[in-house]
C-alpha cells in the first residue's frame, strides 16, 4: 500500500495546520458523490483514529481511512495552482474517468472493489 504526497502538498498542510492553530496531519478520503460516482475529502486530522493508517512524507502526515486505502493506492497528492485556483489533487492510478468539471471520479474496472461503503 503507497501513498505519497509532494513537498507542495506538504507546504499547504503545515500551513493549513498552523492557521488552525492545531493538527498533525491531513484525513484525506473517498466518498460516494457527485455525476462520475466518487469525490475525494480532505480536513485537518487532530488524532489518528482506530481505523485509519498513516502516511509520513516531507514532514507531515496523510491520514486515511481503511475503506479508502484500496481505492487510494498508488495515489500521489500534489497542490497545484491552475490559473486562479488553488487546490490539492490526486494523481490517482485507480481513476478511470473523472465528470466534466473535475470534481468527481469513477473507478478503472477492479480497482478499489468493495473497500468503500
Amino acid at each position: 500500500m503507497t501513498i505519497t504526497l509532494t513537498e507542495a502538498a506538504a507546504k499547504q498542510i503545515r500551513s493549513q495546520i498552523a492557521k488552525r492553530g492545531k493538527g498533525f496531519g491531513l484525513r484525506v478520503g473517498v466518498k460516494n458523490v457527485g455525476c462520475s460516482g466518487f469525490a475525494y475529502t480532505y480536513e485537518v486530522a487532530d488524532e489518528l483514529r482506530a481505523d485509519e493508517q498513516g502516511f509520513e512524507g516531507h514532514g507531515v502526515t496523510l491520514v486515511i481511512a481503511q475503506q479508502s486505502l484500496a481505492t487510494l493506492d498508488g495515489a500521489c497528492l500534489d497542490f497545484v495552482t491552475e490559473g486562479l485556483k488553488q487546490s490539492f489533487k490526486f494523481d490517482n492510478p485507480n481513476v478511470g474517468n473523472t465528470c466534466g468539471c473535475g470534481e468527481s471520479f469513477s473507478l478503472k474496472a477492479g480497482a478499489g472493489k468493495g473497500r468503500l461503503t
